[in-house]
């Protein structure tokens, strides 16, 4: 068996608001909870976890996506008013980056997650 990533749990104040955001601009379904857990699940099995706590300490998520995907995401984020930046310390406002050959923008999450959409690794 090769090792695969299963899942990892995303600490945030208000699991069903947390995940509804990702889950929203993603375009997918969020899952019936699980113990303490409020999960999405990911094209290639992988679950995000999402529990409440009571303190939370931003991490970074990155999803790679389809081009069409990534299209229909910044619409989203657009339409919702969602901040967002070409770079990981969020100095550029606005914009897109064009790393790799691909498209790629990042946006924080309610609890100040710092979440990436790229099209190319």
């Amino acid at each position: 068996m090769t090792v695969e990533l299963n899942h990892t749990i995303v600490c945030v104040s208000d699991r069903e608001a947390s995940a509804e955001f990702l889950a929203g601009i993603l375009g997918l379904e969020v899952g019936a909870v699980t113990g303490p857990f409020v999960p999405i699940r990911l094209a290639n099995g992988v679950t995000l976890d999402y529990l409440r706590v009571d303190e939370v300490t931003s991490q970074h998520y990155a999803f790679l996506v389809g081009d069409a995907e990534f299209d229909a995401a910044m619409t989203r984020i657009e339409s919702d008013g969602v901040p967002f930046w070409a770079d990981p310390f969020h100095a550029e406002p606005g914009q897109l980056n064009h790393f790799h050959g691909g498209r790629g923008v990042y946006f924080a999450d309610p609890d100040g997650h710092n979440m990436e959409l790229l099209t190319r690794a």
